[in-house]
């Protein structure tokens, strides 16, 4: 029987469809250092951001045939090494796409009108409420606004469709595509399909108000791409800690370059900068892109399929 160990977890529907396709799936947690003597107990490793498959680890389970990521990510597995020894590694890019986008758009809202802020602010015993009313009385509406977009994929493709249904402009840039067909589905079976041209990445910090990133990683927003931003620009990372350099980016929002930040993703997770968390113009969240219900759905289901198919 092929053996799996989900060592992050799996969604229920998804241990349920592996167990039914017969492979036995264990769920407890295994630490860190105790998979090199305990993973070649396993055929197959499911992880998520957690755990870590490394050369050593890879090496010390010969009995290993499959890796699988759930999610989009993969830099915590030396999945080329993985490769050169014949071990195929899996992950999930469609799974979690609408819920990372709906995320952003819950930043962006909650930033252009102040929600981070006041909600916590009204809480406290001696708060003015007339004093607050009047300081978040400045907040401004997306539609209308332009979206830049910074990585086109599904992610991106997503956060498009949102922007597009609140009544933005979207500037998507992509090394790859050069447009991309967007169909937008509403209530009662109605479509309409929108092309996106993509721009340079010049015009699009140049002309975004808000700026969301959905890249695989790199250093791509430092202090030279935030001058060419417009003042007061809103800008959200959820893709991976460091595509904003964090320096330069308390520094812009210091100068009013940027009039605010949403930040899923951390450079020093899973301990942040302080700077970072207590800023008064950050909008937080601990690296929940991908946990809603329907995500951790689709991921499990995702990850069963590409499982079986493996093994038929």
């Amino acid at each position: 029987m092929i053996r799996i160990l989900a060592n992050d977890g799996i969604a229920p529907n998804g241990q349920a469809q592996l167990e039914a396709a017969g492979f036995e799936v264990v769920t407890d947690k295994i630490a860190q250092e105790d998979l090199m003597t305990e993973l070649n107990n396993f055929d197959v490793i499911i992880v998520r951001s957690a755990t870590k498959v490394r050369k050593e680890l890879i090496d010390a389970s010969p009995n290993l045939k499959v890796i699988c990521r759930g999610g989009v990510g993969i830099d915590n597995i030396d999945h080329e090494y993985a490769k050169s020894k014949g071990i195929p590694t899996y992950n999930t890019p469609a799974a979690s796409s609408h819920s990372v986008a709906e995320l952003v758009f819950a930043h962006f809202a909650g930033l252009s009108r102040g929600v981070h802020r006041s909600n916590f602010e009204m809480r406290a015993a001696d708060s003015d409420f007339k004093a607050l009313k009047k300081a978040y009385a400045g907040g401004q509406e997306l539609k209308g606004k332009t979206l830049g977009i910074l990585g086109f994929g599904r992610i991106g493709v997503e956060a498009a469709k949102i922007g597009l249904g609140l009544g933005m402009q979207v500037l998507p840039v992509d090394l790859i595509k050069d447009s991309e067909d967007i169909t937008l589905e509403f209530m009662g079976g109605q479509q309409v399909t929108i092309s996106v041209p993509t721009v340079s990445m010049d015009t699009m910090l140049a002309e975004a108000d808000y700026i969301t990133i959905h890249v695989p990683g790199g250093n791509l927003i430092g202090e030279a791409e935030l001058a060419k931003m417009k003042d007061g620009v809103i800008l959200a990372n959820s893709s991976r800690g460091g595509v904003i350099n964090e320096d330069a980016l308390l520094a812009a929002l210091a100068s009013g370059k940027v009039g605010g930040a949403a930040l899923d993703v951390f450079v020093g997770e899973p301990t942040p900068r302080r700077e970072l968390l207590e800023h008064p113009q950050i909008s937080v969240t601990p690296h929940i892109g991908a946990a809603t219900g329907e995500a951790q759905y689709n991921i499990g289901t995702e990850l069963a399929d590409q499982i079986i198919a493996h093994f038929a």
